[in-house]
């Protein structure tokens, strides 16, 4: 069961992968998506509740602080995906780039990832008024790896995406500057 939540998060949290389907299918994987999302989020909340002993008002907050910084940082994740797509689309082999909207691109990635910054350090602030250090720090540690098995996954469905049929290593794809 805790490998399906987990490839349901890193299925969700792959942004701009809908857009590759039809309008239809597209709007049933959003519910769909946002669904698995909803469990998922309360599956971690209650495992979170326990680890750390939170109190129901330490609960309801940290919930409220997810609801808030998560919407945010799952938009700017898309805008940041969207970027490097067009960043991609421009530095493809035997194409000129547009040195222009490769600057504006690049701009715009660096401003994301201040952004990113951003979001993470008022996430804090506000968790530190009513988390403890130590639940603090626990549940940063909780998420983080979480985040890192979803990267896991999304790297491996990303491999099985390319057809490769193999579960072994391959080596990076390198390409031309």
């Amino acid at each position: 069961m805790k490998a399906l939540w987990m490839l349901g998060l890193a299925v969700i949290l792959v942004p701009g992968a809908a857009a590759q389907q039809d309008s239809v299918r597209r709007r049933g994987d959003t519910a769909e998506a946002e669904r698995l999302r909803g469990q998922i989020e309360q599956r971690f909340a209650e495992r979170v509740r326990e680890e750390l002993n939170l109190t129901q008002d330490q609960t309801t907050r940290l919930r409220a602080s997810q609801e808030k910084f998560g919407t945010r940082r799952r938009a700017l994740m898309r805008q940041q995906m969207e970027r490097r797509r067009a960043l991609e689309r421009q530095m493809q082999p035997g194409v000129a780039a547009n040195a222009d909207s490769v600057r504006k691109l690049l701009d715009g990635i660096q401003a994301g990832r201040a952004e990113m910054l951003k979001i993470d350090q008022e996430e804090s602030r506000e968790l530190a008024g009513y988390l403890t250090p130590v639940q603090q720090a626990r549940f940063e540690r909780m998420r983080g790896r979480l985040m890192q098995r979803v990267g896991e996954m999304r790297r491996e469905r990303h491999r099985a995406g390319q057809g490769h049929g193999h579960d072994g290593p391959r080596a990076p794809r390198r390409r031309p500057i």
